[in-house]
């Protein structure tokens, strides 16, 4: 039991940040595999808790910047903090869509839409969109981002909400159209995930307090959480050096055929 949550972290820290989907996997290997891990939702909340630390640990020193900066523009009006405090409005903005949606469907969405061919249908549309912009450039920098941009990014990851599209993915999407430079879109994306991450992982803490954790079992949860942290930093850093290069096509190719395999032998 205890390598089986290792592994189940270790698919949770790799997925996680790359545009493949890690809640469409879960869905995967629930149909393939009778295992109870996978219906673990405990589980899912730590092992979520170490991707977001991971990502925390990648971008502490943009999150460190950003946030003295919100507080001293606040304080002072001064020009040389307004980028900064721009930018944290705009994360606010790109959440808010993702957010209500979230509050207001999440169930809806969980009790109808988890069905393993859904998710290979959602991979697919994953592969078509990475396609359309594996060859975008764009030209706006973190300064340039508009409150229109925030919000059209912050639509698209709404859609990932269902199981089978990628978060990382669809906001890289909506940053590429909004004509992001790629690194402003990948930098963009994971700030959005952060308060999501965030707010989810607070709303479950209440589900962990309630239930009753076993001693072996949190050993199990803990190594697993570090495994996702681990895995997570890792995958982050490759997959941001495979997009500044352009390389999404590697992403196309994997979501194609794992999306067709499912909806034609799951």
């Amino acid at each position: 039991m205890l390598l089986i949550y290792i592994i189940l972290g270790m698919i949770q820290g790799f997925t996680e940040p790359i545009p493949v989907s890690s809640s469409g996997h879960l869905v995967i290997f629930q149909n393939l595999f009778d295992l109870d891990a996978l219906n673990d939702l405990n589980f899912a909340i730590f092992s979520n808790f170490g991707s977001l630390l991971a990502i925390i640990i990648i971008f502490r020193k943009d999150i460190a910047k950003l946030f003295l900066d919100f507080v001293n523009y606040i304080k002072s009006r001064n020009d040389q903090y307004k980028s900064g405090f721009k930018y944290v409005l705009l994360i606010i903005l790109g959440t808010i869509p993702a957010g209500l949606c979230g509050l207001l469907f999440n169930d809806i969405i969980e009790e109808n839409l988890s069905n393993v061919k859904y998710v290979g249908v959602a991979l697919l549309i994953t592969a078509l969109f990475l396609f359309l912009i594996r060859k975008l450039k764009g030209r706006k920098t973190d300064d340039k981002i508009t409150a229109i941009d925030a919000l059209k990014i912050g639509l698209f990851q709404v859609v990932a909400l269902l199981p089978g599209i990628s978060r990382s993915g669809a906001t890289i999407v909506g940053g590429m159209f909004s004509g992001l430079t790629r690194e402003a879109a990948f930098k963009f994306s994971f700030m959005l995930y952060i308060p999501i991450s965030l707010a989810t992982m607070i709303l479950g803490v209440k589900d962990v307090a309630e239930s009753s954790i076993d001693f072996n079992l949190l050993i199990s949860y803990i190594l697993g959480t570090i495994a996702a942290a681990v895995v997570t930093f890792f995958s982050t850093k490759w997959f941001k050096n495979i997009m500044l290069k352009g390389k999404l096509i590697y992403f196309v190719y994997y979501c194609l055929i794992v999306g067709a395999l499912v909806v034609l032998f799951l």
